[in-house]
C-alpha cells in the first residue's frame, strides 16, 4: 500500500481541513509550503470563485494542494468541471455520493479521496478507484458522524488496501504518532489551522478558540439528523435548549441557516456557529502555518521514539 505522501507528493502526512468560508487559497498554499496538503473549501462558493483560488494558489505554491466538494451543493456539477480543467493535485469529496464523480476526475488526472462514515462505503469508493479516503470521527468541527474516531481507525482501516487518512479530534503531534500507529497514512486537521497566520478566519474566531476550555465542544442538530460540532456560545447553547423543548426541525433549520457564515466571515462569535472541533486546549496562539506543522512533527517524533521503548 502507498502512502499518502507518495500518493500526494507530499512531505508531511498532514491534511489540512477543507472548512467552508474559511479554507482559501492563502491558507491552502502556507499548509502546502510547509510540507502539507492544503485544501481550497467549495463549500457555499461559486464555480468561478474556486477558479480563482486555485489559480491564486498555484500563484503562492508550487506544491500539492487540493480542492473540498461537497456533493450535495447545487452547483456541485460546475465546480466538479472546474477542478477537471484547472487541475489540483486532488479533491476530497464529502455529503453525497462520490462514486459517479470519480472516473471524471482520474481522466483529468486528479486524485481523488472521499469522505467516508463507515467501512461498507470505504470498501465501495475502494472498489470504484478512489486514491485514498478520509475517516471522519465526530469529535470533528463542523458536520459529524456518530462513530468518534478510535472505532473508526479500529475497524476500517484493516479493511481497505488504499491509504487511510483519520479526522476527528486531531490537534497535535501525539494524535499523529497515535494516528500512523494505528496503521492510518495521515491525518486531517481542521481547527488546528483555524490559529494559523494565514487563515482567514475572522479574529474574533481565533480569539474565542484561544479562550475555549477543553469542555467548550458542544454538538447542535442532532435531533433533526443534522448534527454539526462546535464552540458553546449564546447561538449552540440557545440551539441545544431549543431541541430539547420540541421545537420543530423547520424552525431549528432556519435558525441555523447561514450562521456558520455569521461567525466565520463576519466575526459574530455569540450569535454565530464558531464550528471547532474538540480538541480545543492546542489552541494557543496564533502561529505561521509552517510552525504548526514543523511542531506537529516535532511532537509525533519524539512521542514515537518513547514508545519505542516500551516493552510488552
Amino acid at each position: 500500500m502507498k502512502n499518502i505522501m507518495e500518493v500526494l507528493n507530499i512531505k508531511y502526512p498532514i491534511i489540512q481541513g477543507g472548512m467552508a468560508w474559511i479554507s482559501e487559497a492563502k491558507l491552502a498554499a502556507a499548509v502546502s509550503n510547509a510540507g502539507g496538503a492544503g485544501i481550497i473549501a467549495a463549500g457555499g462558493r461559486t464555480a468561478e470563485y474556486i477558479r480563482e483560488q486555485i489559480q491564486l494558489a498555484k500563484t503562492l505554491t508550487d506544491k500539492s494542494f487540493g480542492v473540498n466538494i461537497q456533493l450535495m451543493a447545487p452547483n456541485k456539477d460546475e465546480i466538479v468541471s472546474v477542478v477537471c480543467e484547472e487541475k489540483p493535485a486532488f479533491v476530497t469529496l464529502g455529503a453525497g455520493n462520490p462514486v459517479p464523480f470519480l472516473a471524471k476526475f482520474k481522466e483529468a488526472g486528479v486524485k481523488t479521496i472521499p469522505v467516508v462514515p463507515n467501512v461498507k462505503l470505504a470498501k465501495r469508493v475502494e472498489a470504484a478507484g478512489a486514491d485514498a479516503i478520509v475517516v471522519e470521527g465526530m469529535e470533528a468541527g463542523g458536520h459529524i458522524g456518530v462513530l468518534t474516531t478510535m472505532p473508526l481507525m479500529t475497524q476500517v482501516i484493516p479493511e481497505v488496501n488504499i491509504p487511510v487518512i483519520v479526522a476527528g479530534g486531531f490537534g497535535d503531534g501525539r494524535g499523529l504518532a497515535a494516528a500512523l500507529t494505528m496503521g492510518a497514512a495521515g491525518v486531517q486537521m481542521g481547527t488546528r489551522f483555524l490559529l494559523a497566520e494565514e487563515c482567514g478566519v475572522h479574529a474574533n474566531v481565533k480569539a474565542k478558540l484561544i479562550e475555549a476550555a477543553d469542555t467548550d465542544s458542544i454538538v447542535t442538530g442532532q435531533t433533526i439528523g443534522h448534527a454539526v460540532r462546535g464552540v458553546k456560545n449564546k447561538f449552540s447553547l440557545n440551539f441545544v435548549d431549543l431541541e430539547k423543548k420540541g421545537t420543530s426541525e423547520e424552525e431549528l433549520i432556519k435558525l441555523a441557516t447561514g450562521t456558520n457564515r455569521l461567525a466565520a466571515v463576519d466575526g459574530d462569535v455569540e450569535n454565530g456557529m464558531v464550528q471547532a472541533g474538540q480538541t480545543l486546549l492546542p489552541l494557543k496562539k496564533v502561529e505561521p502555518a509552517k510552525v504548526i506543522i514543523d511542531t506537529i512533527i516535532a511532537e509525533a517524533k519524539e512521542t514515537l521514539a518513547k514508545a519505542q521503548k516500551i516493552q510488552l
